[in-house]
């Protein structure tokens, strides 16, 4: 049974939420403020969370960088009133897996946490290569992480799982569809960017830190490619 923490001080909205992830077969706890919510993520580790942003005392923001700064790689969702662009490209760019703008829909909530909870242990119908090796790159599915240039390239799982299906497709370009179905568990939608983000984290870690070459290749009006190409080329 996975556990989930829920982070969120508005209990008619937590009571909500922790009944229908019951009703779905999760084991919930509700906790009422950051300072609290940030020690059980510390010590307890569930299998996800699901933050309010506007906490009292240590809010989500800071939460979910403390988390990301000390390598706690705990799936986090992200809920909050404020619903626009640029929160929610900030709330990826710090750490967060997922973003939902007040007011939600409770069937939404269990499909983005079912959906988050498949992406931590991958589905199991899908094949992966265990180990997969181009120029200075190596991409290992067991250890679940990405070794550049004999380092760790310190990949969160969300980016080691986007890396691993463009790899898995080498040469073929992806369409952010295809990519937020098989990373996300869910359809892309206009304007929405959670692709874009975690393609840029990507190459932030990837491509500007090789010396030789680039790997996450982009194809206009498309999507993106997995093809190591030299720098000098």
């Amino acid at each position: 049974m996975p556990t989930v923490l829920i982070a969120e001080d508005d209990r008619v909205v937590a009571n909500a939420m922790a009944t229908h992830l019951r009703r779905a077969g999760m084991d919930v706890e509700v906790v009422e403020n950051g300072d609290k919510a940030l020690r059980k993520l510390r010590f307890e580790r569930p299998d996800i969370a699901v933050v309010d942003l506007m906490l009292p005392g240590i809010d989500g923001w800071r939460i979910t960088e403390e988390l990301r700064a000390e390598g706690i790689m705990i799936p986090i969702i992200n809920v909050s009133a404020r619903g626009s662009e640029h929160d929610k490209v900030h709330a990826l760019q710090i750490g967060g897996d997922d973003y939902l703008a007040k007011p939600f829909g409770m069937r939404e909530l269990v499909a983005r946490v079912e959906a988050a909870l498949r992406r931590t242990s991958g589905p199991a119908s899908t094949p992966v290569e265990p180990r997969i090796e181009v120029a200075g790159l190596v991409i290992d599915a067991n250890l679940h992480c990405a070794i550049l240039d004999g380092e760790d390239a310190g990949l969160t799982r969300t980016e080691f799982r986007l890396l691993q299906v463009l790899a898995s497709e080498r040469g073929r370009a992806l369409t952010r569809d295809q990519l937020q179905q098989r990373v996300w568990g869910t359809p892309h939608r206009h304007r929405d960017r959670t692709v874009d983000v975690c393609v840029r984290k990507l190459r932030a870690k990837l491509d500007r830190r090789s010396e030789t070459h680039t790997y996450i290749q982009t194809h206009y009006s498309v999507g993106y490619r997995f093809e190591p190409i030299p720098k000098t080329a």
